[in-house]
């Protein structure tokens, strides 16, 4: 038999709330105070305050499908209640609802892509599960 220890003092916690919330206000999500992002959605190489790698991530596409996911979920319920409602005309809600998918979409974007980020680095996956 052979004994198998985790030691867990070599990595310490990274907890995974306040990471997710520095990576939506697009901030690394080690310290909270370097810029996450440039260029609108390009991740920075590492954080100009700690230092903390971020080249790591795995993005791809999941902030674009959360992204979607949020904007039809809080949108179709309106288009439903403003049509039952008020019933304006077509192109007043085509324009209207077109105007507020695209703003909420160009919103909430980088802020989710941070998010997924920062969810990386607190799990430990992709690459940063070394120290900084």
């Amino acid at each position: 038999m052979t004994d198998q220890t985790i030691n867990s003092s070599v990595e310490e916690d990274r907890p995974t709330k306040p990471a997710l919330m520095r990576g939506f206000r697009c901030k690394c999500p080690n310290c909270g105070e370097g810029k996450l992002l440039h260029s609108y959605l390009k991740v920075n190489d590492s954080c100009s305050e700690c230092g903390q790698e971020l080249f790591h991530h795995r993005a791809d596409d999941g902030p674009a499908y959360l992204t979607i996911l949020i904007v039809g979920h809080l949108l179709a319920p309106a288009l439903h209640v403003s049509y039952v409602h008020w019933r304006p005309d077509p192109w007043v809600m085509a324009i209207g609802f077109s105007i507020g998918c695209i703003a909420l979409s160009l919103f909430l974007l980088p802020r989710l892509k941070g998010a997924v980020v920062a969810y990386q680095w607190a799990r430990r996956m992709h690459g940063f599960g070394k120290s900084a």
